[in-house]
């Protein structure tokens, strides 16, 4: 299925039939991609005196209750609401799902933190090195090494994050979406500053309800740096944040 996209005086191409999903599954219990010490996922039959809701049990079928939380527990996509006062429903914020996006693998660089442990940071200098001349809508972080042992448990790692300042360089260009394949673009512990939030939505300044940050993405080995197509589609949760699924389309030539 070939549509033809123009945004921006461009025209372009892409397979509609060959999407690249950069999203984690959400399963019931273990092993499944979690942080900030949730518990696991559980999908359980709804039981109501003597009866079990589930097929294996009985039931004319199956019917079940399912315990998660969305910043916790695999791909997610976050409004500002995330660090407002108020809940600025992430899942009524979208107008249109798909834009222009670039993918750019990047290798975190070592940098000494205060409480001294050594952090990995994502920097200004390195995405001002790769980012196009011509700014995508959204961008696509993936960090190197590649995270191929998925699932894993993030919480207590001290991943890797975002320098605050390279997320209001994107916010300056006019990136609106930024994705990216860490648990969050601040670091784990940072006594509630969430410099790198703040940056990319310039809050308090303002209430940006254009911008979304997407976070405990998986972009695939066969998924080259380069521009793509995104189609970025999450449930209407009336909330900061909501699961999501992040789709790529090749451009073509």
């Amino acid at each position: 299925m070939i549509a033809e996209i123009s945004h921006h005086g461009r025209t372009f191409k892409v397979d509609l039939a060959r999407p690249l999903d950069l999203s984690l599954p959400l399963r019931d219990g273990e092993p499944q991609v979690r942080a900030w010490w949730v518990d696991p996922v559980r999908m359980e039959p709804v039981r109501n005196e003597d009866a079990i809701y589930a097929v294996s049990e009985g039931s004319p079928v199956n019917f079940r209750n399912i315990f998660f939380n969305p910043h916790g527990h695999g791909t997610h996509t976050e409004s500002v609401g995330h660090i407002a006062p108020e809940v600025y429903p992430v899942g009524d914020q979208f107008k249109r799902y798909f834009f222009t996006a670039q993918v750019v693998s990047l290798r975190p660089e070592d940098r000494r933190a205060p409480d001294t442990k050594t952090d990995l940071v994502i920097t200004l200098e390195q995405l001002r090195s790769v980012v196009n001349e011509r700014p995508p809508e959204a961008l696509v972080i993936r960090t190197l090494p590649a995270f191929d042992d998925v699932p894993r448990d993030w919480s207590g790692t001290n991943p890797p994050y975002m320098q605050s300042t390279a997320c209001a360089w994107l916010r300056s260009i006019g990136v609106k979406h930024l994705l990216l394949d860490l648990p969050s673009v601040d670091r784990e512990e940072d006594g509630g500053v969430l410099a790198a939030h703040h940056a990319f939505w310039d809050f308090p300044n303002t209430v940006d309800r254009e911008r979304t940050i997407s976070e405990l993405l998986h972009v695939p080995a066969e998924v080259r740096d380069g521009e793509y197509l995104l189609e970025l589609q999450l449930p209407h949760f009336m909330n900061d944040a909501a699961p999501s699924r992040p789709l790529l389309y090749a451009l073509l030539p």
